[in-house]
């Protein structure tokens, strides 16, 4: 019994490495293939939004969660059931604004950024982009305008990773007239 419920682990920890290591060669191509860092930071970007705006549908029917009341309740999603069913770990929610429309999300370790190193030539690189496009895309889909970026990046020499997202609008449903 003991031996299936380590093969589970070890398929998980396979998958996510394997993950990993894809991810590093995506962003490697990218750098070939774009000038500058900050090209590769939009398409990073723009990828993640692509990979949000699908991943929601998959996300609310798994977890089964409704909508959220307020913007509170979304940050506790996106960090208690979003990271952990996605990317295995659960960052801390801090840094509220006083008008509670901005928040921050610590990771402690962002497993995307295992076996990584950045070179010097790539200072400005913000390797995990990705991660604030999906998170941006998703949240159009249930009617959210954010602004998600980096902060703190511990590729960079910090000791934490801190994604800062802001609420900018709620989105209203335009349907076309004579339809409710």
């Amino acid at each position: 019994m003991s031996r299936q419920t380590n093969r589970g682990t070890e398929s998980k920890k396979m998958n996510s490495e394997l993950f990993t290591l894809t991810y590093g060669a995506l962003v490697t191509q990218l750098c070939k293939d774009y000038e500058n860092d900050e090209d590769v930071n939009k398409q990073l970007e723009k990828m993640g939004y692509n990979i949000g705006v699908r991943l929601i549908e998959d996300f609310l029917a798994r977890s089964s969660i409704g909508r959220c009341h307020d913007f509170r309740e979304t940050a506790d999603v996106i960090a208690k059931v979003a990271f952990k069913m996605y990317l295995g770990v659960t960052p801390t929610i801090t840094n509220w604004s006083p008008a509670g429309d901005e928040f921050s999300l610590i990771l402690e370790n962002n497993p995307l950024v295992d076996f990584v190193e950045l070179p010097d030539n790539h200072s400005t690189l913000v390797y995990s982009n990705l991660l604030c496009g999906v998170m941006r895309g998703a949240l159009e889909m249930v009617q959210m305008a954010v602004d998600v970026k980096f902060v703190q990046d511990t590729l960079k020499g910090d000791s934490v990773t801190e994604i800062r997202m802001k609420f900018i609008k709620r989105i209203e449903d335009n349907l076309p007239a004579g339809e409710e």
